[in-house]
């Protein structure tokens, strides 16, 4: 009576072995506290905001958006295709995503193709030597498992996952950097091109004075000191451009470095002195920040895999589960190993259960909950920090424009006044101390200006990098 073809032969009782073992592996829970993310108290709405804070950011626009210059956004794109910085972040994360892929490969069986061969001779104990020379030779597939039913491997896996989802956040954090140090070094310069501007325009009218006392005192109607006091006066406001223009070279090579480039020249739009101030921003709730910033995300991704590594660290202290099994051909002549004389499988099982190890378990356990309590902390003073550089960018820009408002004021005044001092010279009310006094004063008021002007747009980038954003792509 032949085999019925519904019963279940050796093959099938091994896959279903294999199979039930599985389902059993996937069955236990790992060991270890599952994460729950700290609770941390958000202010309601951010210090030095006057309106009621709405759910709308700055940081949800992309930074083509708020950044409105073209020269700008074709500086921030750059940047992004070259910085090195950014380039190291990228393999960096690469490397993560990698080793999370390694840690997940021990979640599967190992299976190793392996060959010996051997040769024999035996002698006796009359010295008598064995003509015959035996040969085997053994070749076949090795397996081997670790049922992780403790879940020490899935914990190592989780950790590895979430360094990989910490080092993206790294990554992500070094672009929002990155545009925020491209604008506000572009700012800078805008702001030192300003100055160079308002340096040059001095040193014309300066030049004008002086040659309008030299005339005056050819003319026998002045006297060689009010000569020399314009010429002092002049020779003060030109000393300020190579002051200017070393500025301005040093911001140049640092924003030349944020692109990629070697050092040298930015092009750029001639500086627009007359531009309109840029309208308020929405700071958006503060419990958003949470999630936007990078810095505080990766903080959060290590704490997850700090408390991940306690799971593993408890996992050793529960046994080891082995599965080895082999299958493969065994032959007794060279020339007949490719044929397989014969066929040998084992299979068995192995556990391994630490009893005696000085403590180390105890101690590893230890510092994985040391590295938590660490991680946990850096988790709340990112957060914390990062409510700080919000709320100081915002009274920065608040201040700032109002700086800017006197600061123009003044500079209106003080161009009148140079205006009145010159013909209240020329009507002999006023002598030419009220000149000199009203330019330099003029200058100086002009250049602070143009200060607060740029410092207004760097705290703008500052606010705009604290509130996390800058990190879309187009």
């Amino acid at each position: 009576m032949g085999r019925s073809d519904m019963a279940p032969t050796s093959s099938h009782i091994r896959w279903a072995a294999a199979a039930a073992l599985s389902s059993l592996v996937a069955a236990c829970a790992p060991v270890g506290p599952n994460y729950l993310r700290p609770a941390l108290q958000a202010p309601a709405q951010y210090r030095f905001v006057e309106t009621a804070t709405q759910g709308e950011s700055l940081a949800d626009a992309p930074w083509w958006q708020v950044f409105d210059d073209a020269t700008l956004q074709a500086l921030i794109r750059e940047a992004i295709a070259h910085n090195l910085d950014l380039r190291v972040a990228v393999a960096r994360l690469d490397e993560a995503r990698a080793r999370a892929g390694i840690a997940r490969s021990f979640l599967f069986p190992q299976v190793d193709g392996t060959a010996s061969y051997t040769l024999q001779q035996n002698t006796n104990n009359a010295s008598e030597a064995d003509e015959g020379v035996r040969q085997s030779g053994v070749y076949g597939a090795q397996l081997s498992w670790e049922l992780d039913l403790f879940g020490r491997i899935r914990r190592e896996h989780e950790s590895a996952i979430a360094v990989m989802l910490a080092t993206e956040q790294a990554r992500r954090g070094v672009l929002v950097k990155l545009v925020s140090d491209v604008a506000s070094n572009y700012f800078q310069i805008r702001e030192l091109d300003l100055e160079l501007e308002i340096a040059r325009r001095t040193l014309q009218v300066n030049d004008e004075t002086v040659t309008y006392f030299k005339n005056r005192l050819e003319g026998g109607v002045s006297n060689r000191l009010e000569l020399d006091r314009t010429s002092a006066n002049r020779a003060q406001t030109a000393a300020a451009i190579p002051d200017i223009e070393q500025r301005l070279a040093i911001v140049e090579e640092a924003l030349s470095l944020l692109l990629g480039r070697l050092p040298g020249r930015i092009d750029r739009a001639p500086v627009n002195a007359d531009a309109q101030a840029p309208p308020p921003i929405p700071p958006g709730l503060p419990a958003s920040l949470l999630e936007r910033r990078p810095d505080v995300v990766e903080a959060e991704q290590r704490l997850v895999a700090a408390n991940a590594d306690i799971g593993a660290a408890k996992a050793l202290f529960f046994p080891r589960v082995s599965l080895t099994g082999f299958g493969g051909g065994i032959s007794g002549d060279l020339t007949t190993v490719l044929g397989a004389s014969g066929g040998v499988w084992t299979a068995g099982a192995a556990l391994l259960q630490p009893v005696v190890q000085g403590g180390r378990l105890r101690y590893n356990l230890e510092a994985a909950r040391a590295r938590f309590d660490a991680a946990v902390a850096e988790y709340q003073q990112a957060a914390l920090n990062g409510y700080r550089e919000v709320a100081n960018a915002l009274i920065s820009i608040q201040k700032l424009a109002e700086i800017r408002q006197r600061r123009a004021e003044g500079v209106a005044v003080l161009a009148d006044a140079t205006d009145l001092s010159r013909s209240r010279y020329e009507s002999g009310l006023a002598t030419y101390f009220e000149i000199l006094e009203a330019d330099q004063q003029l200058f100086q008021q002009q250049v602070l200006l143009a200060q607060a002007r740029g410092s207004e747009l760097q705290a703008r980038a500052d606010l705009y990098r604290a509130l996390g954003g800058g990190w879309q792509q187009p």
